[in-house]
């Protein structure tokens, strides 16, 4: 007895979650539905950022379905309710965003960056082939030969004596 309790409170206490707020509007006609159901999923909710409004459970797109709704009952066009939503939440909320010089810097700005990157690697790996394969070998004076030729006999000398 105990035990089936403990389970049914366990299942009562499980759907507290499910018991979320079910938006319910009423509309003059399958036209007016089909238009709020497509408004609401071409508007991004702010808080989810992948989801539609349409598709959130953020308060904050309740509340922007609510005014989608509103204003579509006062006779709003449809162009005119993506407007308000852009004027309150700013481009954010639209998935196609206008373009923008800031959003012409977002793109040009990395693509430069690129350019300017590999036109870096392009000129050091230039110049790396050219101090190692390139220009007049450096001559040695008298006293560097001398010095050279010791520490190679002293290197010949030295394995000779290992071996």
């Amino acid at each position: 007895m105990l035990k089936q309790l403990s389970f049914m409170l366990f299942g009562v206490m499980m759907t507290f979650g499910a018991h979320a707020a079910i938006d319910t509007y009423d509309f003059k006609s399958v036209d007016e539905e089909q238009q709020f159901r497509e408004l609401t999923n071409q508007l991004r909710c702010p808080k989810c950022q992948n989801n539609s409004i349409a598709d959130s459970n953020a308060p904050i797109a309740t509340d922007m379905r609510a005014k989608v709704y509103e204003l579509m009952e006062q006779g709003k066009s449809r162009q005119d309710i993506v407007n308000y939503m852009v004027d309150r939440y700013g481009n954010f909320v639209t998935y196609e965003p206008p373009v923008t010089p800031a959003t012409i810097i977002l793109w040009v700005i990395p693509a430069l960056c690129v350019v300017i990157g590999g036109g870096a690697v392009i000129m050091l790996a230039r110049r790396r082939k050219g101090a190692i394969s390139g220009g007049e070998p450096e001559v040695l004076s008298s006293d560097e030969k001398k010095r050279l030729q010791q520490l190679l006999s002293d290197e010949n000398n030295a394995k000779g004596r290992k071996s």
